[in-house]
């Protein structure tokens, strides 16, 4: 891909697998609500719209400012014993970076987690820029997150490649009209991810090496 400056990353199921976390801090909260757990796969079909987009379907709403206080207060510690990164995340972010690409992230995820990940996982020092949705009016699919990161740099969207795991992700890189990577890591199934029609679809994270 030709003219790229700027490599802009979702975290969650592109970057980091912390569905673990994210399944116990949710099942945590339910129960402390006195209501039924639910299946690791419904929790992970509904993550990637941020937290409390995750709880609000299945939380009372009178019940979502304790819920979203006890998914908070659990998740904090539960990132830091559960979370991973990918395979060859490190590698892949090394190589961007020497070869002179600005790095950053675009999250839904609220920033005060998405700190708690990219510092405690050792790969803040790769990032030049993160900006989380909780800072936005709108997250993704919304495109404006990744045209502030993109005016952020005085760049310009053909300049860009963005990489997501998620259909929002392909939906919000089509509409800030940036060049828009999908791996299946996350929660989006190749089906749903092929019917959004990415510029590429890869497997691994290690495939961008490839690309760039």
């Amino acid at each position: 891909m030709n003219n790229i400056k700027l490599v802009i990353f979702d975290l969650d199921g592109t970057l980091v697998d912390a569905y673990i976390a994210i399944i116990r801090s949710f099942n945590y909260t339910l129960k402390k609500l006195r209501l039924p757990k639910k299946d690791d796969l419904t929790i992970r079909r509904a993550v990637g719209w941020g937290d409390k987009q995750l709880l609000a379907p299945f939380i009372k709403k009178r019940d979502m400012p304790k819920a979203i206080f006890l998914y908070r207060a659990h998740h904090k510690k539960a990132l830091l014993k559960y979370s991973h990164l990918f395979a060859n995340v490190k590698y892949v972010l090394n190589y961007l970076k020497k070869k002179g690409y600005k790095l950053a992230v675009a999250s839904n995820r609220p920033t005060k987690f998405s700190l708690i990940l990219i510092r405690h996982l050792g790969i803040e020092k790769y990032f030049d820029y993160c900006l989380c949705s909780d800072r936005l009016k709108h997250g993704k699919p919304n495109p404006e997150i990744l045209r502030k990161i993109i005016m952020k740099f005085y760049l310009k969207p053909d300049e860009a490649l963005y990489i997501g795991d998620m259909t929002i992700d392909a939906q919000a890189g089509r509409r800030a009209r940036v060049r828009t990577v999908i791996v299946t890591t996350g929660s989006s199934t190749l089906a749903e991810i092929k019917r959004e029609k990415p510029q590429l679809i890869i497997h691994e994270i290690i495939e961008l090496v490839r690309v760039l």
